[in-house]
């Protein structure tokens, strides 16, 4: 049996984290914000829990590809730039549309821009993994 390492765990972990919020903001924000927030700061709260769950899909990818032995330091990268971007991004969204605080909105496009260069990071790591390395260093 092949042993689970760190770069697999982190991002499955952080997968079913987001998927777990991601289900709680989306019953929370239908049931319970959506009769009391304005419509523009409802759709906040929808456009975070879409973008929580594509990444926490992306992060359950990149673990499964870990799992089969896919490595290279720009996959961890990306399942790092994720989380943060997830964390920026989506949180943001949350913080601002319970709060109205407006300092939260320059937030926002930070966790954007962590997102894009998860993505790019991805880009890069599938271009260059080696898909029978173990040494996970390439």
């Amino acid at each position: 049996m092949k042993r689970i390492t760190s770069p697999v765990l982190f991002p499955l972990f952080a997968a079913a984290c987001f998927g777990f919020l991601g289900v709680a903001m989306g019953a929370f924000g239908a049931h319970v914000l959506r009769p009391r927030l304005a419509a523009a700061l409802y759709e906040n709260v929808q456009t975070a829990v879409f973008y929580q769950f594509v990444h926490a899909l992306a992060l359950f990818a990149l673990g499964v590809l870990g799992a089969a032995g896919w490595r290279h330091r720009a996959l961890s990268l990306a399942a790092g730039l994720w989380t943060g971007g997830v964390i920026a991004f989506c949180g943001s969204l949350y913080a601002y549309a319970f709060t109205q605080w407006w300092p939260l909105v320059w937030v926002t496009p930070l966790g954007g821009i962590l997102l894009l260069a998860g993505w790019a990071s991805f880009g890069l790591g599938v271009m260059r993994a080696d898909g029978a390395s173990a040494a996970g260093t390439r």
